[in-house]
């Protein structure tokens, strides 16, 4: 730490801040734009200003920006002073001369961090008096709107898509008082990032188009902090809320995870949420088709009579739903009559990857920490399209080294224009083996383009080049024996290296031979560092695995061996699993099938009884993401505030209401604390969840936590098309969260679920630097999660064996799945705004087999599998091997059933 003297007082600061990070983290306000914590510091807006003295007897001083300034021991500024008030004052009417005066109707109001420092200089007065500049705005897509009028010429924008994330279809363009950001021409961003620009910008040139449509001011909408549930990464967020509608998913700060950012799936998929076609109240599907809308007792009794009808019922659970959800079902059937809804292959990863986090012989870093790596391996992963957030700490990685180089140099971090230089011909190394190309080849060092066979045996060969003592590997050509070779020697020479992989190709020999390589580093390397990343394909994937439980195909082939009477899906749809034909074959038997969800899949259509649940934002839970973090999501609203006569309830209540029933006890389970209270006693693996997050019974002062800012000012009209006389506001039991803004908001210790980031004079999410000890790094309250894997680290087991695979040619084509951003997720396919954004599905083939095939680019391919006729547009890959054929797994009619199926007959279509 070191002494610096800020208007006559004394603070410690950290040495490698520049004066302005300084400063906000002893709580100094100075006005500033260009500078964020993120990208750091190019003195573009001369916002920052503040006097600096050579000495105590100095009484003329300099001005200086901040941001460009580096902390010195006993450096003496003062911020209070006159000249360099007069001057911040100054350059910020400067910045607002062809401002636009429309706050009242900018969607950035009430939002916007120009506000903010326009008030914190005291600007109040304009004396520009010309003809302001204007610009043409831009369509660019969905998602952004653009409003180039109100910009200030702060370059966050242009430094964070192109430096930071790698965009290539953005940029800045004019000179002098004439700069335009934007894209050549307009278009769709292609960066699955550029969500981010809404937050990162200080004014109101990129707000949120889907918010546009159904908008509401920052104090008038209800928060609760959250978990993003669209992939195994968990990024933190924060849910905004107005008339029982989610209105906006904004980043919610975590040191050690997502950071300031989030992808677009997460900030964007959200509309399914919203749906008014939505399951709202429980039926009953007779033989006849005929629809009966059930309450809640008739529900209740109905589902009595189903256990009693039958005598073995077998319950599918979902890995898109909470650990408190899927142990109820377990609770209800049976643990020998549980089911975790995944494949037999996805099951196999799974099982394998807690392997590892159980024993915890190899270290699995945070998001965060991925960024620290020097030397990266990739198999089997597109992780831009399954886990774009994990995709964009990898490109951090890689630039990491230019920092490095910067620091061995004298030039600080913060230092931005000297490192963006740098890192562009200094980087760490990328090594990717996939099937085919994907968005992280442009910054990889080599790629591998092989089989799924093919990919294995490379990866054995480089753990045998990390440790002799494996089987070798002779069937490889001398360039792969070469670069094998070459890959070992980085890994081993490397201060950090990574192996990242998952469960998205669903193929445990992929894991296996990750498993090795890093096992391969750990045993052969002295003091040398090694991590391990494996992603899964579901946001709870791990915490279903936990709880164990049969797989989808051993419980379907029970109900056909008739050793299952019954079953229950929850929150599960069958269809995304398992072909066509063999659901509506299985569904037939509605009279033997309950499904309890919040989406109309096919599976809920066609069941005989319907159970209407909640969703995530209406409901409180846990899940565990891909580093064995346990992880809460909170109830953003309470759905019967506004429909009484709905009956949504959490699953896990239905089935402990049925349960008691069934079995006439009472009812023990009365909120979330009794159900976490339940599974820790059953796995104790999981008891750090109840240890470590607060209760509904934690207090501050008294208060719960408030789910609105202070200024909450429509309160009172919030049901008033329902009825005009206002009710009580609903009690929360299952949290220590109000449902008002009565309530405790300030930052506090305590604290580390945040609903929203707000702080007096800080309305826009600057003011996340209120809540963290030091700004861009840990909360006052630390991060929230538990990790919930005890330190093992005693032994290293042995390697896994590989059984040698045929070499003898392909006769048939085999399925391998390819990704979307868009698309691959299962509750987002139900958004309007995602399904425009969902590219067309198409084949991919090779080249050389379409060539052999005789195919156009415009040429139409048709298959028979799974008992379907497929008829699909192609996509031509330079590197996808022969006799492969990539289809968009995970798409509706395109089951996961489908992966590694093989196909006879391929041919052009013709009428």
């Amino acid at each position: 730490m070191t002494k610096i003297y800020i208007d006559s007082k004394t603070y410690d600061v950290n040495q490698s801040d520049n004066l302005l990070q300084a400063c906000l983290s002893v709580g100094i306000n100075i006005p500033y734009f260009c500078w964020h914590p993120l990208l750091g510091s190019v003195g573009a807006c001369r916002q920052c200003a503040v006097m600096q003295y050579s000495n105590f007897e100095d009484r003329k001083g300099r001005l200086i920006m901040s941001c460009m300034t580096p902390v010195t021991e006993g450096a003496i500024i003062s911020i209070k002073n006159t000249e360099s008030e007069i001057f911040r004052s100054t350059i910020i009417e400067l910045l607002l001369t062809n401002h636009p005066h429309d706050c009242p109707v900018c969607e950035e109001g009430g939002h916007c961090h120009l506000q903010d420092m326009t008030v914190m200089t005291k600007h109040n007065m304009r004396n520009y008096r010309f003809k302001k500049r204007t610009h043409k705005n831009q369509y660019l897509g969905s998602f952004i709107k653009h409003e180039m009028n109100r910009c200030i010429t702060c370059y966050r924008c242009v430094r964070y898509y192109n430096d930071y994330s790698d965009g290539t279809d953005f940029g800045v363009y004019g000179a002098n008082n004439n700069i335009y950001f934007g894209r050549v021409e307009d278009g769709v961003l292609e960066s699955e990032h550029s969500g981010n620009l809404i937050e990162l910008c200080p004014t109101g040139v990129f707000t949120d188009k889907i918010h546009s449509q159904r908008y509401s001011r920052k104090w008038d909408m209800q928060y609760a902090p959250s978990i993003c549930q669209n992939c195994s990464v968990g990024c933190n967020i924060s849910i905004g809320e107005r008339y029982g509608e989610i209105r906006r998913i904004e980043n919610r700060y975590h040191e050690n995870i997502n950071h300031y950012l989030i992808c677009d799936l997460g900030r964007f998929g959200y509309l399914h949420n919203n749906l008014k076609n939505r399951p709202q109240q429980p039926t009953y599907l007779n033989i006849n088709n005929n629809i009966t809308i059930l309450n809640f007792d008739e529900a209740i009794k109905l589902g009595v009579d189903f256990f009693q009808r039958y005598k073995r019922i077998i319950g599918v659970g979902s890995t898109r739903s909470s650990i408190e959800n899927n142990f109820s079902l377990q609770e209800l059937v049976g643990k020998e009559n549980f089911s975790n809804g995944m494949s037999n292959k996805e099951q196999i990863c799974i099982r394998l990857i807690l392997d590892v986090l159980k024993n915890n012989y190899i270290y699995t870093p945070s998001l965060k920490e991925i960024e620290s790596y020097d030397v990266i391996l990739v198999i089997g992963e597109d992780l831009t399209k399954t886990s774009p957030r994990v995709a964009l700490a990898v490109r951090q990685a890689i630039k990491k080294k230019a920092e490095d180089i910067a620091n061995l140099r004298g030039i600080p971090r913060w230092n931005s224009s000297s490192i963006v230089h740098i890192s562009e011909n200094i980087k760490n190394f990328l090594y990717i083996i996939h099937t085919h190309e994907s968005k992280l080849d442009d910054v990889s060092e080599w790629c591998y383009y092989a089989s799924i066979d093919e990919q294995v045996n490379f990866a054995r060969a480089i753990a045998y080049e990390l440790d002799n003592s494996l089987p070798i590997v002779s069937n490889l050509n001398i360039l792969l024996k070469k670069q094998a070779l070459l890959i070992a020697h980085r890994l081993k020479k490397s201060k950090k290296a990574l192996i990242i992989s998952g469960s998205n190709s669903f193929s445990g020999s992929i894991i296996k031979s990750a498993i090795n390589i890093a096992k391969a580093i750990k045993i052969n390397s002295i003091n040398h560092h090694v991590g391990i990343t494996l992603l899964t394909s579901s946001s709870n994937s791990l915490g279903v695995g936990l709880i164990g439980g049969m797989s989808i195909e051993s419980a379907l082939e029970a109900f056909k061996q008739e050793q299952a009477n019954a079953i229950i899906f929850m929150e599960y749809d069958l269809y995304r699993f398992a072909s066509q034909y063999d659901c509506d074959l299985f569904l037939k038997n509605k009279e033997k099938i309950i499904t309890v969800d919040h989406q109309y899949t096919k599976t809920y259509k066609k069941s005989g009884l319907t159970l209407s649940s909640t969703n995530f934002a209406e409901s409180s839970g846990t899940v565990i993401n891909f580093e064995g973090r346990a992880q809460r999501f909170f109830q953003v609203y309470d759905p019967t505030f506004y429909y009484k006569n709905n009956c949504l309830i959490e699953s896990w209540k239905w089935f402990h209401f049925l349960k008691s029933k069934i079995y006439n006890t009472e009812i023990s389970w009365f909120n979330l604390d009794d159900v976490i209270n339940a599974y820790t006693k059953t796995y104790p693996i999981l008891e750090n969840i109840k240890i470590e997050e607060l209760n509904a019974n934690f207090r501050i002062h008294g208060q719960k936590i408030a789910r609105s800012p202070i200024r909450s000012s429509g309160r009172t009209s919030l049901r008033a098309d329902i009825d005009v006389h206002e009710p009580c506001q609903p009690e929360d039991n299952n949290t220590m969260f109000a449902f008002s803004m009565e309530g405790y908001s300030q930052p506090n210790k305590s604290v580390s679920h945040i609903p929203f980031a707000w702080f007096p004079g800080w309305n826009s999410p600057q003011a996340w630097n209120k809540f963290q000890k030091e700004i861009g790094r840990k909360l006052i309250s630390g991060d929230s999660g538990t990790h919930v894997f005890k330190t093992n680290k005693n032994k290293i087991d042995i390697y896994f064996d590989f059984a040698s695979k045929d070499d003898t040619k392909e006769k048939y084509w085999s399925i391998i799945p390819y990704y979307d951003l868009f698309g691959n997720e299962e509750l987002t396919q139900y958004s309007s705004v995602i399904q425009e954004n969902i590219p067309v599905e198409y084949a991919l083939i090779g080249l050389l087999d379409g060539s052999k095939l005789g195919l156009r680019k415009d040429s139409i391919l048709v298959f028979n599998c799974l008992n379907k006729d497929y008829r699909l547009a192609i996509r031509f890959s330079k590197y996808l091997n022969q006799k492969q054929i990539g289809l968009p797994i995970g798409r509706k009619g395109f089951p996961i059933d489908l992966i590694g199926k093989k196909i006879k007959y391929l041919q052009e279509f013709t009428k």
